[in-house]
């Protein structure tokens, strides 16, 4: 399957260990990564809040790159699939909004004609390679971990423009853990907003949101949680320590891109998957699947 590949702004910023186990396990299964080079950022939703006409522009401008290469596009972040999905829906649906749009593109040569198909990685996962077939490419069986699936809000929600799983109770990360071998952990806080986008107006909200999730988690037994969102793990992960300090608690646990769960089963090796870039230490999910 080729597909125009937009890892977004953190998966090449603050979380280059997403983009690195992606393109390790792109190729084991039958997955060709053609990057645009050129797309912008999505906004992140802050964008669209302030500007939504130049959100939708940017956005259009890597709708319409896909478009050229006739492909699917995908890509790693679920605040990037949102953002993305949300501009399609309004760009194929209004002939004169896309043509407002398009008025912009064309000085830089560049026109988008509607209908491009924007999916994440963990759809491709389930929809496109299937996860019977992902089951029998398991080397390393996550069998002895207990992960704790942290959705996020935006590869949920709204469901009216996403409309991929059920945004209450959805079983994609779930279905993608037990292919894989790993037992899901299933606890309220999974589809609740990590606290990331409030992060500069209020830190100790934030990282209340985040230690409330992380330690409902912890409470359940997860040895580990894993989120199809970058933005997601820099809370959960990169501001872990701050979050441990805030609610009281030392929480010690590891939060792994979907990727890099999937590099694991597929036996690569933890340095091909970047988990040194980790602040909070996998090492002991790392022995439990012997990597």
């Amino acid at each position: 399957m080729r597909v125009a590949y937009f890892p977004g702004c953190v998966a090449k910023g603050n979380c280059p260990e997403l983009n690195q186990a992606t393109q390790k396990i792109a190729p084991l299964l039958g997955i060709e990564l053609v990057e645009l080079t050129g797309a912008p950022c999505t906004g992140a939703g802050v964008l669209q809040a302030q500007n939504p006409v130049l959100a939708d522009t940017y956005n259009a401008k890597t709708l319409a790159l896909a478009e050229e290469l006739d492909l699917p596009l995908m890509t790693i972040c679920s605040t990037c699939i949102g953002c993305l999905r949300k501009s399609n829906q309004k760009l194929s649906e209004d002939e004169g909004y896309r043509a407002e749009v398009n008025a912009v593109l064309k000085s830089g040569g560049h026109e988008y004609h509607g209908g491009v198909d924007v999916t994440h990685i963990l759809y491709v996962l389930i929809k496109e390679l299937g996860l019977d077939n992902l089951r029998g490419m398991v080397k390393k069986p996550l069998t002895d971990l207990r992960i704790a699936p942290f959705y996020g809000c935006y590869i949920l929600r709204p469901a009216s423009i996403m409309g991929i799983d059920d945004p209450d109770n959805p079983t994609s990360m779930e279905r993608v853990i037990e292919a894989l071998g790993g037992t899901p952990v299933d606890y309220y806080g999974k589809t609740r907003c990590c606290g990331f986008p409030i992060g500069l107006e209020n830190e100790e909200a934030s990282f209340k949101m985040a230690g409330k999730h992380i330690g409902e988690a912890k409470d359940k037994g997860a040895d580990c949680m894993v989120t199809p969102c970058p933005l997601c793990h820099m809370n959960l992960d990169l501001q872990q320590p701050g979050v441990s300090q805030v609610v009281g608690r030392q929480l010690d646990m590891p939060v792994l891109h979907l990727p890099q769960m999937v590099g694991l089963a597929l036996g690569l090796s933890p340095k091909e998957l970047g988990f040194s870039k980790h602040i909070i230490s996998a090492q002991g999910v790392l022995a439990k699947v012997g990597a």
